[in-house]
């Protein structure tokens, strides 16, 4: 029941949702609207969609509106006058209609709210557009134990109820966003919402354009993945976010992830492979189970690897100085961004030149232990 009503609606149609999708109409609050360039670095997620999705987007939502004040001040008139055939239209609320001291706004999650939402999609139905649904986007909102809290619970859960009882698509956005919140944590997750300690703003509800990026990414994933969006539409990756069970996956790691400084576990070592001259090697994760060595070296004035062979594929980019890299007896010259893949079956070796220290990483499948 919770799949797109839009693929029920279009097939009653004889069209294919995915073919016949025009545009991207939003409309919403100050989460998704638009905004001038004198309020950078705000943004709204409706802003950044755009850098996801092959398809004109025609951004209708607006700061402060809840779905009772788009609709008493004629906007949604004004909308559905311009919805075409075909368009996919996202409807997002519930900020604005959870303000119980302003009654021009406020929408009882109940009553009024469904009922407001469901006049968005009587707009799109009528005009044989496609209506998405989707939960508020959340708040940068921690509990004390670092938790992210659940500030648009009654609202979130009516958008999820007619769209179960209305056969429309949702996008639980409040849900994604809620997870990506917490794998972020309080400290990091500051730089997404629109915190600038400089003009002293402290907002956890509007979002800094990285954030709206973010959450234009969530959204654009969930288009995607419900095969709401032809996946040739897709401008860029839309692999973002976490899995629902991320907490749970997170809880029954085995294997942590670590972080290392080369510097900190440097070895000095003369030039490996009966090499010349001193280097500096350090091998990251040696002590992980991890399926790969991961080594930096340091070739200093003079040096050189050794020519050797081995059975195992192996890689050395630079990341910064010259080498004269000698791959089945020809010479190549190595310089920063210069990478060599080394297959089994041939032989290699490696001298520094010029008059800085070259210095490479090297990846290869680490051998059974």
């Amino acid at each position: 029941m919770r799949r797109f009503a839009g693929l029920l609606f279009a097939a009653c149609l004889g069209v294919s949702p995915l073919a016949a999708a025009q545009r991207l109409v939003i409309a919403g609050d100050s989460t998704a609207s638009p905004y001038p360039a004198a309020r950078y670095p705000r943004t709204g997620w409706g802003q950044a969609i755009g850098e996801f999705v092959d398809l004109p987007v025609d951004n209708r939502a607006i700061s402060g509106r809840s779905t009772r004040s788009y609709r008493d001040e004629g906007h949604l008139d004004t909308l559905a006058a311009s919805l075409q055939p075909g368009d996919v239209l996202l409807i997002q609320f519930g900020h604005n209609d959870a303000k119980q001291s302003d009654p021009r706004r406020f929408a009882d999650p109940a009553t009024d709210f469904p009922a407001g939402l469901r006049r968005f999609i009587a707009a799109a139905q009528a005009a044989q557009a496609i209506p998405v649904l989707l939960t508020p986007v959340a708040r940068r909102q921690f509990d004390a134990a670092g938790q992210v809290e659940d500030t648009h619970a009654p609202y979130a859960a009516a958008v999820r109820q007619v769209a179960r009882e209305d056969a429309v698509a949702l996008i639980d956005l409040d849900q994604r966003s809620r997870d990506w919140l917490q794998a972020l944590g309080p400290e990091v997750s500051t730089a997404y919402y629109l915190h600038d300690p400089a003009q002293g703003l402290v907002d956890d509800t509007h979002f800094q354009r990285r954030g709206a990026v973010a959450v234009a990414c969530l959204v654009a994933s969930e288009l995607v993945r419900q095969s709401l969006l032809d996946p040739a539409l897709a401008r860029r990756d839309t692999d973002c976010g976490v899995p629902a069970d991320q907490a749970a996956r997170h809880a029954a790691q085995t294997k942590p992830s670590l972080i290392e400084h080369a510097d900190l576990i440097a070895r000095v070592q003369p030039g490996p492979h009966g090499g010349d001259g001193q280097t500096e090697g350090s091998s990251l994760f040696e002590s992980a189970d991890f399926d790969f060595v991961v080594r930096r070296r340091i070739l200093h004035a003079g040096a050189s690897i050794g020519l050797h062979a081995h059975g195992q594929d192996e890689v050395y980019y630079v990341l910064s100085g010259r080498g004269e890299f000698a791959l089945d007896g020809q010479r190549h010259l190595l310089t920063p961004g210069s990478a060599a893949l080394t297959r089994d079956g041939s032989t290699h070796t490696l001298r520094q030149i010029g008059n800085e220290d070259l210095v490479i990483l090297i990846v290869y499948p680490r051998q059974p232990r």
